[in-house]
C-alpha cells in the first residue's frame, strides 16, 4: 500500500518538503475546482479589507459547516494539512505505525484536538477486506465529504480496489481527490515499493467511474512536473490532480 518504510517517517517531511509545499499551494488554489462545500474559505464572508471591521472570530467560537476528510495512505499528513483549514475533521489511515505516530504528533503540535485531526493504523485496500476489520467497520469511518490519496496510488497493488473502497467511505455527493504521476519510465534507485510507473488519464477516469465516483470527473496536470534522479538517471515526472463525485 504505502511505499515509504516505517523507518523513514522521521525524515519524510524534510526530504519532500519542497514538493509538499508546492502541492499544498496547488491544492489550495483549486478549492472551487475540487468542489466540496468547505467549512470555511477566504471568500466565505462578504467582509472587505476595511481595517475598521472587527477582527475575525477565533476558530473555537466560529459556527462552521461540518466537513470531514479521509486521508488514506496519509503518511505524515500532507493532504490533511493542506485541507485542514477548510474542514472540521481530518482522519488519516496508513499501514505504517511510525507514519501514523508522526501524523498524530504533528497534529498535536499544531494544537489540534483528536476530534479535529488524528490517524489510525489500517489497510483499506487489503484483498480480504479492510483491516483491522472491527475498527474500520465503525460508523465514524464512513460518511466523509472528501477522501484523498496523496501520491499513493502507484504504490498500491490494486489502485482500482483502493478507489472503490474509498468511494464506499464517502457520503453521497462526496468527492474523491488524488494526486499522482502520469506514466513514466523507471529510475534506478527510486522504486521504493513502486507497483505502477504512473497512471494514464484514461486509467484514472475509468478507476473513478468504476468506483462510483466518476460524476463531474476532472483531471489537471500541474505545471512542468518534478525532476527525479541524478547524473545520467534524470527524468521529469508529470503530476496530476484528479477529482470526481460519488453519485447520490
Amino acid at each position: 500500500m504505502q511505499c515509504i518504510c516505517s523507518e523513514e517517517a522521521a525524515t519524510y517531511d524534510s526530504k519532500h518538503g519542497k514538493l509538499n509545499e508546492r502541492l499544498t499551494k496547488e491544492i489550495q488554489a483549486r478549492l472551487d475546482w475540487i468542489g466540496v462545500n468547505w467549512a470555511s474559505t477566504d471568500t466565505d464572508s462578504d467582509e472587505s479589507d476595511d481595517e475598521s471591521k472587527p477582527a475575525e472570530v477565533p476558530k473555537p467560537f466560529q459556527r462552521r459547516r461540518e466537513v470531514r476528510l479521509l486521508d488514506y495512505a496519509c503518511g505524515t499528513g500532507m493532504m490533511s494539512k493542506a485541507l485542514a483549514p477548510y474542514t472540521t475533521q481530518c482522519v488519516g489511515i496508513d499501514i505504517s505505525e511510525n507514519m501514523v505516530a508522526a501524523y498524530n504528533a504533528q497534529a498535536e503540535n499544531q494544537g489540534l484536538s483528536h476530534d479535529e485531526m488524528h490517524a489510525v493504523v489500517g489497510d483499506l485496500a487489503a484483498a480480504d477486506g479492510p483491516q483491522p476489520a472491527d475498527l474500520l467497520a465503525d460508523p465514524r469511518f464512513f460518511g466523509f465529504d472528501v477522501a484523498t490519496v496523496g501520491g499513493g496510488l502507484h504504490h498500491f497493488a490494486d489502485p482500482e480496489l483502493a478507489a472503490a473502497r474509498l468511494s464506499q467511505r464517502l457520503r453521497p455527493g462526496g468527492v474523491l481527490l488524488v494526486w499522482d504521476f502520469l506514466p513514466h519510465g523507471p529510475i534506478h534507485g527510486h522504486q521504493h515499493g513502486v507497483m505502477h510507473h504512473g497512471l494514464s488519464k484514461e486509467r484514472v477516469r475509468a478507476m473513478f467511474e468504476d468506483a462510483g465516483a466518476g460524476k463531474e470527473f476532472s483531471l489537471e496536470v500541474l505545471g512542468s512536473g518534478i525532476t527525479v534522479g541524478s547524473g545520467d538517471e534524470v527524468t521529469r515526472r508529470e503530476i496530476f490532480l484528479a477529482r470526481g463525485e460519488k453519485g447520490t
